[in-house]
């Protein structure tokens, strides 16, 4: 059973952590094969919403996994409350970007007139569409460093758990 959850817990991280590191990959191919931006645009959007619904199902299921792995003793309380709080962290940072910033950045858009490179450049509408990418890409980026220190932490509680049980 330890050996079931621990592969649980390594999976959900790969699934969200693959998709992370997929993301950019998508977006570069998506916005230089297309001339039309507004249709990459779209497209990169569309990808991110559901990479943040995969985030959000990872996050969720990484929770009770590790709820399940301390009740069940496959790792001590203690080497865990670093990893969650990186799940809880990376988590918070998708939620943000989900229904906080992407929401706004389509307000804006729509009011633009829906073609956000239509408008000027001086535009406060694509200024402030401008703005609020720019904050998106960092966000993503702190989930990314999160998950990153979640695996390190993970790591970590792997050997602190190897040699509390004596192995």
């Amino acid at each position: 059973m330890k050996t079931l959850i621990r592969t649980m817990i390594s999976l959900a991280i790969v699934f969200w952590l693959g998709g992370l590191l997929f993301f950019p990959v998508v977006a570069a191919v998506t916005f230089s094969h297309l001339s039309d931006t507004h249709a990459a645009g779209s497209i990169v959007g569309a990808c991110l919403r559901i990479l943040h619904q995969e985030g959000l199902f990872a996050g969720i299921l990484l929770a009770v996994l590790f709820i399940a792995a301390t009740l069940m003793g496959v790792y001590p309380r203690q080497v865990l409350r670093g990893p969650m709080l990186m799940v809880v962290a990376m988590l918070l940072l998708t939620a943000v970007s989900q229904f906080g910033i992407i929401p706004r950045m389509e307000t804006y858009r729509m009011a633009a007139g829906g073609v956000i490179d239509a408008a000027a450049a001086s535009d406060p509408n694509r200024i402030g569409f401008n703005r609020l990418h720019s904050l998106s890409t960092y966000v993503e980026e702190g989930v990314m460093v999160a998950g990153l220190l979640l695996v390190i932490l993970l790591a970590r509680a792997e050997g602190k758990e190897f040699r509390y049980s004596g192995r």
